[in-house]
């Protein structure tokens, strides 16, 4: 079964929404990276129907007040605990080390979060089972990887493997942990190079910014100590890669993502736009695809 189900909505104001289009979903975003700021620039303009932006929050709120003057925005920037307070629906895409500091107080307040750090909650198992315990709820979005719904699917029934082959350009995985601690040298890479083989969770552990995709592969499936990874540091390619094959007893699922960076080389530009379909699906009255 499943460890991931559907989106369900949890909040008063979305199910309210349901029937009242003039009212509106309050989003706030923890963390200004990439993300975060694509996110920022295209809430306030007001393209996803029933979505106010009503602020962020980051580490360094005078940076914070900066990137948003520069990009022309007058969005309020508030401490991560404050957020509860002034959202229906948090967006986490912090650094993984501060999850704990920006989901648990959303569940607390009985919110919607949408987590991007999704290796980081394989360490705080607590906060899945707060969620279980409070009426809040935790998102995680498909982000950079494809066909977790058909994996959440043939998770209904029986899948007997799961196995994904990462590949990515030199500069999406320089300075990750498991490289540094291994002393594996990747800059002067001059062919593909397997740097990395074994489960999501020992993945989400090593490569913290690298392979969240991991993680939510393994929970929308057959968990993180049955999912297996490989991950290349490949010099031929300049787009993160990923193949994903299930053997189910309904499906053989054989599945490739090439994503093109964004400004981040740890990051494809198709994530952000991964939490906008999410958040635009919260409040659709057609909404396709599981």
């Amino acid at each position: 079964m499943a460890i991931i189900t559907t989106i369900r909505d949890s909040s008063t104001v979305l199910e309210e929404r349901r029937f009242n289009p003039r009212i509106e979903a309050r989003v706030a975003i923890a963390g200004l990276g990439t993300i975060g700021k694509t996110l920022v620039r295209n809430l306030s303009r007001g393209v996803i129907p029933g979505m106010k932006l009503t602020g962020v929050a980051a580490r360094d709120k005078t940076k914070a007040r900066r990137t948003l003057d520069s990009m022309s925005l007058n969005v309020p920037v508030y401490d991560v605990e404050k957020l509860p307070g002034i959202a229906d629906v948090v967006v986490e895409c912090a650094p993984a080390a501060v999850l704990d500091k920006v989901v648990r107080p959303v569940l607390l307040a009985d919110k919607t979060v949408i987590v991007l750090s999704a290796g980081a909650l394989l360490s705080h198992p607590d906060l899945i089972e707060l969620a279980h315990r409070k009426s809040g709820q935790i998102i995680i979005p498909t982000g950079a990887l494809i066909g977790l719904d058909a994996v959440s699917a043939a998770a209904e029934g029986k899948i007997s493997s799961v196995k994904m082959v990462t590949r990515k350009p030199i500069a999406g995985l320089i300075g990750a942990p498991y490289l540094v601690e291994n002393e594996i040298d990747i800059e002067n890479c001059n062919e593909p190079t397997l740097v990395f083989s074994g489960t999501a969770r020992e993945a989400a552990k090593d490569f913290p910014a690298n392979l969240n995709v991991a993680v939510a592969l393994s929970l929308a499936g057959i968990g993180p100590d049955k999912t297996m990874l490989e991950i290349w540091a490949d010099p031929t390619v300049t787009r993160n890669t990923h193949r994903i094959v299930v053997n189910s007893d309904s499906a053989l699922l054989d599945m490739t993502i090439e994503n093109i960076p964004s400004e981040n080389p740890k990051t494809g530009r198709i994530t952000a736009l991964s939490v906008m379909s999410t958040l635009r699906k919260l409040n659709v009255p057609v909404r396709v695809g599981s």
